[in-house]
């Protein structure tokens, strides 16, 4: 048992605990200056369907999450279970992620990759400071389902995998 006191805590252990809850994989994307821009996350949620806003958590060093931001816009790509390899060259820092990844322009601008189970295209309508991420909070402007039968990319305890009972 870990616990949370005075001036220690066991990041790695906290990490590994936080490891136990599955969650689903996004790429999110935008278009800075002409050129495709993205990264991968894992906490990413539905905030409110009136208006509808959805939220997500990029890091506070991230390289892409700045030019995201100064974009005004972003389009959520949510993975289907065969794309882990589309979420580890998403994952890397400095590399040109987009050169091996099919992609097609959304409505507002954005990449919106080949494959996914769907996708959803955003402006930024605020950002709030947490630790060392940041909450970023979208506002709808389009969406689409694939209508693929596909089951979501998922990430549990630092491997990828995909439901096995709703095929």
């Amino acid at each position: 048992m870990a616990e949370v006191s005075g001036e220690h805590f066991d990041g790695a252990a906290f990490r590994q605990t936080m490891g136990n809850f599955c969650s689903g994989i996004v790429i999110v994307t935008a278009n800075f200056e002409g050129a495709p821009v993205g990264f991968a996350a894992q906490s990413f949620v539905s905030l409110s369907l009136d208006p509808p806003l959805v939220a997500f958590c990029p890091g506070k060093t991230s390289s892409s999450w700045p030019k995201i931001r100064a974009s005004g816009g972003f389009c959520i790509n949510i993975l289907a279970a065969n794309q882990a390899d589309v979420c580890v060259t998403m994952a890397q820092p400095g590399a040109d992620k987009f050169a091996t990844v099919e992609w097609r322009e959304g409505l507002l601008g954005a990449p919106i990759l080949a494959g996914v189970l769907a996708h959803i295209e955003c402006d930024l309508e605020v950002e709030h400071d947490a630790g060392d991420h940041t909450i970023a909070v979208g506002r709808v402007r389009h969406f689409e389902s694939s209508q693929s039968q596909s089951q979501p990319l998922l990430y549990f305890r630092s491997k990828y995998g995909a439901f096995s009972e709703f095929d």
